[in-house]
């Protein structure tokens, strides 16, 4: 929020270059989702310069939020995200994933960023490996709807 984008893009660059030395001690790759906030970035400017901050510096996804601030995930938000996404692959060749997080709770908020994803990025975005929906409150809502009584396993 200070735009001092070049500490941000460091500290990511640092948490990628530590988890894959520790990952390739052990023969492995690791996802790094770096969480974007979306929700106190409040401007397309800024969700977009965080978008491509944490892409440059080795994100393998980008997520809206932590679902723990007062706005979370948004479809304004998501389509900021999704076009960024789209402009750095075809920048460099490098698929980087979306997810969707905080405060989708229906069918029809799951439904609205698939849709994005689709429009915006294409099929091939559309399987679990580039494309995650936090659904803590969907899956409560959807088990709620089956048993007949509010269920809160999540």
């Amino acid at each position: 929020m200070a735009g001092d984008y070049q500490t941000a893009g460091d500290e990511i660059a640092a948490m990628r270059k530590a988890i894959d030395a520790e990952a390739k001690k052990f023969g492995r790759t690791v996802i790094l989702k770096v969480i974007l906030e979306t929700g106190l970035l409040t401007t397309p400017e800024n969700i977009a310069a965080a978008s491509f901050i944490a892409m440059e510096n080795g994100a393998d996804f980008i997520k809206t939020s932590t679902g723990k601030v007062d706005v979370n995930a948004t479809p304004a938000a998501a389509f900021v995200m999704c076009n960024c996404i789209k402009a750095y692959y075809k920048k460099t060749g490098n698929k980087v994933g979306f997810k969707a997080a905080g405060g989708i709770s229906t069918a029809k908020d799951a439904v609205s960023y698939y849709s994005i994803v689709a429009t915006v990025l294409g099929k091939e975005w559309l399987g679990n490996d580039l494309f995650r929906l936090g659904v803590s409150r969907l899956a409560n809502s959807l088990i709620s709807a089956i048993e007949q009584q509010t269920v809160k396993f999540f």
